[in-house]
């Protein structure tokens, strides 16, 4: 399972010029799904990310985590983070989860977000055409796989 976290002070994703997800200050989550991923990858990750400190506090220091700042998150699937660039010039998807499994999991990420933190996720829709907007705040943006744990 892949993320790629922004600290933002705002985002949303919108399906056809409508907007179904919007958060003020928090973390826009990217989240990819692959056919390797468990319910054990989910937790991880979830605790992982809600956990980290990456939010300023008093002295401007990064100390304080999403759950600290009762921030929001907003969760967007994205298969195209398991791309693999090392033939040619078109990516190719394979590593990325078929529906049957990635949409099970990324819900259960939804669900183990929710579970950490104060308010709930706001949330694309797996599968469609989004447009992601966002005002990074930093910018602090990191990347994480769960087969990195180590």
């Amino acid at each position: 399972m892949r993320a790629v976290i922004q600290r933002v002070r705002k985002a949303s994703v919108s399906i056809e010029n409508q907007i179904v997800g919007t958060i003020e200050s928090g973390l826009l989550i990217l989240l990819g799904v692959e056919d390797a991923d468990t319910e054990a990858d989910v937790q991880w990750l979830a605790q992982k990310i809600a956990g980290m400190r990456i939010f300023s506090d008093e002295e401007g220091k990064m100390n304080r985590s999403l759950i600290d700042t009762q921030g929001r998150a907003l969760i967007v699937s994205q298969f195209t983070l398991h791309a693999s660039t090392k033939k040619g010039n078109r990516p190719s998807f394979i590593q990325a989860a078929k529906p049957d499994h990635a949409i099970p999991l990324y819900e259960s990420f939804i669900k183990a977000m929710n579970a950490l933190t104060s308010d709930p996720a706001e949330t694309g829709r797996f599968g469609a055409d989004m447009q992601v907007s966002l005002i990074n705040d930093g910018p602090v943006t990191i990347w994480m796989d769960t087969k990195n744990k180590a």
